[in-house]
């Protein structure tokens, strides 16, 4: 957790796909690069939907590129985790959307501070590596403008 040079790192976390599957953060990514959209409120769910039609386009444009949507949440008990869980998964019926939204039960401030992220008011799309150097950020839903930044980072990975 926390930095190495100027480099941002993502903290390692443990949480559960909807599909139940563990993981443990940034380690069990399976991408070369991996877009992680986070969201820190239910109302969080209508900024992270505007991203993924780009999400799912880059995916097939480019391998080793995988998209995981990250619901961020205040630690609770395990009942009120399996009720939230549940209540997403029924919601989702895309089993490979369902695979790909992996749910943190957190201290948030640590968290967001670890992410240099100042608060929580809005979504944050981090791209990190496979040792969890943040390397591109936008915050909020999709707009030409990061859109635009996403592509041109993107292009400049490729040409290197």
């Amino acid at each position: 957790m926390g930095k190495k040079g100027d480099v941002v790192l993502f903290p390692t976390v443990t949480g559960s796909n909807l599909e139940r599957r563990r993981f443990r953060l940034p380690g069990d990514l399976d991408g070369e690069l991996n877009w992680l959209i986070l969201a820190f409120w239910q109302r969080h769910q209508g900024a992270v939907d505007t991203w993924m039609p780009l999400a799912r386009n880059l995916e097939e444009r480019h391998p080793g590129f995988v998209t995981y949507e990250l619901p961020v949440i205040q630690s609770r008990s395990r009942v009120s985790q399996w009720f939230i869980d549940s209540g997403m998964r029924a919601g989702i019926p895309d089993r490979h959307v369902r695979s790909r939204t992996i749910t943190l039960y957190l201290d948030k401030a640590p968290f967001l501070n670890a992410l240099e992220i100042g608060n929580d008011d809005t979504i944050c799309s981090v791209v990190v590596d496979r040792s969890g150097a943040v390397l591109w950020r936008a915050a909020g839903p999709w707009s030409a403008e990061s859109e635009a930044d996403l592509l041109t980072f993107l292009a400049s990975r490729s040409a290197a």
